[in-house]
């Protein structure tokens, strides 16, 4: 028996849902919203969605063991998975610069929200008014934009989630 999992991440057409379907042997066998609990032989297959990709697609056991599942090669996370096998050192330093890119953004975009909220009048009043020690003009903060959402999405190609990083509770 061969099991697998897709999802389309732009969700239905007509509702957004987010939805997975689970194959067997090449027939769909079951779908489910988003996140989702597939029973299977020996365990369970739970998947789970983000704003950029999967943040979980594992098969647990029954007894709670988890493994990560192999993505399909011919998907985003499977050329992305197949380049990290066949390039490690390169897929390393893309994971390592695509962590630093995310983490700039995120101080950026946190320090531009500081400054903003506290010129709300009952905030300043009470707390003062910050000033970022960083500001950037428009096109840049579109440029930051951009970068941290590539960033993200190479994140959730290698199947790499992190809550605080990737998008909250998404």
């Amino acid at each position: 028996m061969v099991y697998a999992i897709d999802v389309r991440h732009g969700g239905d057409a007509s509702t957004g849902e987010v939805n997975a379907q689970l194959y067997l042997d090449g027939r769909q066998h079951a779908k489910s919203k988003v996140p989702a609990v597939f029973p299977v032989p020996g365990g369970t297959i739970q998947v789970a969605a983000s704003v950029f990709g999967l943040k979980r697609c594992h098969f647990v056991t029954a007894e709670g063991s988890e493994s990560l599942l192999t993505p399909d090669i011919h998907s985003a996370e499977g050329r992305r998975a197949h380049f990290d096998f066949a390039h490690p050192s390169t897929s390393h330093g893309i994971g390592v610069v695509s962590l630093v890119l995310l983490v700039v953004g995120l101080v950026l975009l946190a320090l531009q929200l500081m400054e903003s909220l506290s010129l709300v009048p009952p905030v300043a009043e009470n707390v003062g008014v910050f000033s970022s020690p960083v500001t950037l003009p428009v096109w840049a903060n579109i440029v930051v934009g951009f970068v941290t959402g590539a960033a993200s999405t190479e994140r959730a190609l290698r199947l790499r989630y992190n809550r605080w990083l990737d998008g909250g509770a998404g």
